[in-house]
């Protein structure tokens, strides 16, 4: 019996040892290459043609850039015209100009093996020269005796301008190879812009909407982008295979 123990014993530590070796030899990293896309995507912004077709006195048009400089960075880059109709109780107005936006993307979504996707975090800063064209105006009055007067005196204030910083939530999806649709959300925060003599700027090319008392606004898109492929990079990913 004393003698068999240690041959047990031996047996065992045996079986142990070739169990874990087995198991470290079925246990294999494989490395499974991730081909990522460098190059120049180009596209435009869906939004502004529809919403030329259903608003009255509106047009507008936009197209849009971007290169992958880094893993997850995008230098972007947007430029568009609109004009812009407003009619108010107390004043009717044109505003028509062309506008610039210039800044980079940040892709926070980390893609599946052969997915490029994205969730963008970007930033802008956006830069406008328009005219505004004062069509008419109501002077307002609480006196009964003096009723409310509209001024038909037509004036053309040009050489304006105005500058924002611009914070863009996007998502993009690549419905077909290198064909890409995206949606986004923007907060603008205004600079600095001209105005005319006592008359403010209802609405900014670019911007979009003004507010009485506040220096920000919203804006929103929607766009359709094809990317050029200028090269590709390997990206290894590592795997286990049971």
């Amino acid at each position: 019996m004393m003698k068999i123990a240690p041959i047990l014993l031996c047996c065992i530590s045996l079986l142990c040892g070739t169990q874990k070796f087995v198991a470290q030899e079925n246990t294999k990293t494989d490395t499974v290459p991730k081909i990522e896309k460098f190059g120049l995507r180009v596209g435009v912004d869906l939004a502004k043609p529809l919403r030329t077709l259903i608003e009255d006195g509106y047009s507008g048009f936009e197209v849009m850039g971007d290169f992958r400089v880094a893993k997850k960075f995008y230098a972007a880059v947007e430029l568009g015209n609109e004009k812009k109709n407003w009619n108010e109780p107390y004043i009717s107005a044109k505003t028509s100009g062309s506008y610039a936006k210039i800044g980079f993307d940040y892709n926070a979504y980390d893609n599946w093996l052969g997915m490029e996707n994205a969730i963008t975090l970007g930033l802008r800063y956006g830069f406008s020269t328009f005219k505004q064209e004062l069509l008419s105006y109501r002077i307002y009055t609480d006196n009964p005796a003096f009723p409310t007067e509209t001024i038909f005196a037509p004036q053309e204030y040009s050489g304006l301008n105005a500058h924002w910083a611009e914070f863009i939530l996007g998502i993009k999806t690549e419905i077909l190879n290198n064909l890409y649709l995206s949606i986004n959300v923007q907060l603008k925060r205004k600079i600095s812009e001209t105005e005319p003599e006592n008359f403010a700027n209802l609405y900014i090319p670019g911007f979009n909407r003004t507010y009485d008392y506040s220096e920000f606004g919203v804006g929103y898109g929607y766009s359709i982008s094809y990317l050029i492929p200028i090269f590709k990079k390997t990206a290894p990913q590592l795997s286990k295979v049971e």
